[in-house]
């Protein structure tokens, strides 16, 4: 269950892995359309789970792998496929995972971009493990393209690059991308043919919030309004970035979850209101998707039955870009904190609802702070509130993120 970690120098350089995969199907990902599905559905693509191999497994079309592979070409071209985004927004790097594929996977690949007002005349299909696409379908792609996004018109955010194959060292074929535009979907090319086990397409979400009444109460921290997961103290079994996804948590592996604090004391205590008494907490920092008042929170420990947190508060503050990258760079030790929310004991498998009248913060915040003691899980967080329009803390879609 443990987070592949990585060393000092590949987490800094690949800081957008803190950021949620906008194409996963949890959150609505869909491959639309795809050349060749031999092998292996290019919908495997989109899946949340790491990918496997099952050495006995096979089809009537070949070996099962988990991913997308296509016959050997033996027509001219390559292979490529549409992929529709689940959140549409900016998109800050990729990783091309090739697991298991090693000596089958794509050779070289490229990446294009795309934003769409008007879908597509196609849609994706349950299982398509032994076809390709048909004359007809091609031609239905061909038609679209003329009419409104033909290939060349494309941004292309990754060149034609080599891809590693998928063994456990070099699997990971981590591309950073530096784009300022919203993206709804991605054409990936294969070089000419073969497989890839999942594309992970990390980003923040970028949301219309003109069409937003002021009035309204909206989820500020939410994937779908730009929230994003700026820092955190541990991530052992679960990445804090979970929480802001869509829906319930499937599992616990879909939430926040850290290791167990090695300063807890041999025996416990707790207060007067039954919180323990503990010297060390996890945190997890969070920029709202755009800034504003906050109303009412929502503290979810769904599935977390044996390893819920004993307790949690959660600071806030408004920051400006600048202010930002200053509370990075020193680990979000910053004295702009306040409490918006006092300590409150947890439960175990239950959502916990927070009223008006028990935040402490009545002004408009820009970033939050989820703290748990000592440790445990936490499957969702949402933060309502209405819209602030405030000078110097533009919302997400205005300003690139910063690195952790």
């Amino acid at each position: 269950m443990a987070e592949r970690r990585l060393t000092a120098k590949t987490s800094a350089e690949l800081d957008f892995l803190q950021f949620n995969d906008l194409a996963c199907e949890t959150v609505g990902g869909k491959v639309i359309f795809a050349t060749d599905e031999w092998f292996a559905p290019a919908k495997n693509l989109l899946k949340r789970e790491p990918p496997q191999f099952i050495a006995s497994a096979f089809t009537e079309f070949g070996k099962w792998m988990d991913g997308w592979e296509t016959r050997r070409k033996r027509i001219p071209g390559h292979d490529w496929c549409i992929i529709q985004l689940g959140v549409p927004g900016l998109i800050y790097g990729f990783d091309v995972d090739t697991s298991f594929f090693t000596g089958n996977h794509s050779p070289y690949v490229s990446i294009q971009a795309a934003c769409l007002d008007e879908l597509p005349p196609f849609t994706p299909g349950e299982d398509r493990t032994g076809m390709a696409a048909t004359e007809t379908q091609i031609a239905a792609v061909a038609k679209f393209y003329d009419r409104q996004l033909s290939s060349e018109a494309w941004p292309e955010l990754v060149s034609v690059s080599e891809l590693q194959p998928g063994y456990s060292d070099c699997c990971h074929n981590y591309f950073r991308v530096s784009f300022k535009r919203r993206v709804t979907h991605l054409r990936l090319n294969m070089y000419p043919d073969g497989g890839i086990a999942r594309l992970r397409v990390f980003g923040i979400g970028m949301r219309d919030w003109s069409s937003v009444p002021i009035n309204q109460d909206v989820d500020l921290v939410a994937l779908t309004s730009g929230g994003v997961c700026l820092g955190y103290s541990d991530a052992h079994f679960g990445h804090p970035r979970n929480m802001i996804g869509l829906g319930l948590a499937a599992n616990m592996a879909d939430g926040w979850e850290t290791a167990r604090r090695l300063d807890r004391p041999k025996k416990l205590k707790a207060d007067q209101r039954g919180i323990l008494r503990v010297p060390g907490w996890e945190w997890a920092v969070f920029r709202l998707g755009h800034p504003g008042l906050i109303s009412s929170i929502e503290v979810d420990t769904n599935h977390f039955k044996g390893n819920f947190p004993d307790s949690c508060r959660i600071e806030a503050c408004l920051l400006t870009p600048e202010e930002e990258m200053r509370c990075i760079q020193t680990r979000w030790n910053s004295g702009k904190w306040e409490v918006l929310l006092p300590p409150q004991k947890l439960r175990p498998h239950q959502r916990h609802h927070y009223s008006k009248a028990d935040l402490t913060l009545n002004r408009p915040v820009s970033h939050v702070r989820l703290i748990i003691a000592p440790d445990g899980g936490v499957s969702r967080l949402h933060l309502w509130g209405r819209l602030i329009s405030v000078t110097g803390a533009p919302a997400n879609q205005n300003r690139p993120s910063s690195k952790l």
